[in-house]
């Protein structure tokens, strides 16, 4: 891991349950503060980041003044504001509501930059926030950051292509004050990315999870070494490097990365309740093929997971996310399966149900993402 300078202080707007922040603190940022509305995400971020300041509010009922307040900082001191603003009006499987309430957040979020002038700022959305029905919200958001901060363009990326066995496509819109960093220009992010034979296919992403998971009532279960000749493999050792330990200073709920540490027991492996009738369509499908009734896709085991959904909230009818199934046996996958193949490491802890553990992962940028996007320019502050 990267040796940390100090003072390269950040705040995690719309935190959720900490993908950004996890790639953050990894790339060799301090996490000074955390901004989540939903109780349950939060709860799972405080747990993983025990050492940050939380804030549970409305984020159009704070302001800069009150964030200064808190952690006892002097504006200007910041060094980033990052984060995902909501992105359920901008979604090309939601209602794409221009006027949605939640939209202004996403100005919000740049209103923050103004007021706390950092030294650059990273917000990740959906595609669809790119649509010229939205370009009015852009425009306004992008008003706040005057001739201080130079704006790149729009970065597109795909998280197979920096590391991650998904191919989850979002966007990432990354400005820095030209006066307190080095210059910063797309090519530097395409740079990033990892070689073709460098990417993690399903298969590697699931390895030494146990597949027959009907016994384990609590979600815990044991996971296998992988063999020293596997774990050096050049095509795999990065990512399982990161799935296995990095595990920041001041980060991880400590119950969940002892038992880890000390016995290798991971938990979330959850199973869902399949009558014969349902695994015996699931066992008949071919690796991409999908479901005629519950529409969730047979993951191929040398392909990339495609976008894992987060489902809906209570305000929208709870509706539980459409899941992949397991490559090999038929079953949907397990929300550990699912923190695989979006990034996160064996010994982060979600939500103890498997409901809110993919509505956690399904909205949660992939760290293995964050942390590439974020060193990036961290080597660029420092």
């Amino acid at each position: 891991m990267k040796q940390k300078v100090k003072n390269l202080s950040i705040i995690d707007f719309f935190a959720g349950a900490g993908g950004l922040s996890l790639g953050a603190l990894r790339a060799g940022f301090d996490l000074i503060g955390a901004i989540e509305l939903d109780d349950r995400a939060l709860d799972t971020h405080t747990r993983n980041f025990p050492s940050t300041h939380h804030f549970k509010i409305d984020l159009s009922k704070l302001s800069a003044h009150d964030i200064c307040n808190s952690i006892k900082l002097k504006r200007k001191q910041l060094t980033g504001i990052i984060g995902g603003p909501p992105c359920q009006g901008f979604s090309i499987i939601g209602r794409r509501d221009e006027c949605d309430v939640r939209n202004n957040l996403f100005m919000r979020f740049f209103e923050f930059i103004k007021e706390l002038q950092p030294a650059f700022f990273v917000a990740e959305n959906v595609l669809g926030i790119l649509d010229d029905r939205y370009k009015n919200i852009r425009d306004k958001a992008f008003e706040n950051l005057s001739n201080v901060y130079t704006l790149l363009p729009a970065q597109i990326v795909k998280a197979n292509e920096y590391g991650a066995p998904t191919t989850r496509t979002r966007v990432f819109f990354v400005g820095y004050d030209k006066n307190k960093m080095a210059k910063l220009n797309e090519e530097d992010f395409v740079s990033a990315k990892v070689a073709a034979s460098e990417q993690i296919r399903v298969r590697d992403a699931l390895w030494g999870l146990p597949e027959d998971v009907s016994s384990f009532a609590d979600g815990l279960c044991s996971i296998l070494k992988s063999p020293q000749e596997n774990l050096n493999a050049k095509d795999t050792y990065a990512f399982r490097e990161r799935i296995s330990g990095m595990i920041p200073m001041h980060a991880g709920d400590r119950h969940a990365t002892e038992r880890y540490r000390k016995h290798g027991v991971v938990s979330g492996c959850l199973p869902t309740k399949h009558s014969k009738e349902v695994m015996k369509r699931y066992s008949k499908l071919m690796y991409g093929q999908r479901d005629h009734v519950s529409k969730s896709m047979k993951l191929d085991p040398d392909g990339f997971c495609p976008t894992l959904c987060a489902g809906t909230g209570p305000e929208r009818g709870s509706f539980q996310a459409i899941r992949p199934i397991h490559y090999s046996t038929p079953r949907v996958i397990t929300p550990r399966e699912a923190a695989r193949l979006q990034g996160f490491p064996d010994w982060f802890d979600f939500h103890s149900t498997i409901w809110h553990s993919f509505r956690q992962i399904g909205n949660s940028v992939s760290p293995i993402v964050a942390e590439k996007m974020l060193s990036v320019i961290y080597h660029k502050l420092t």
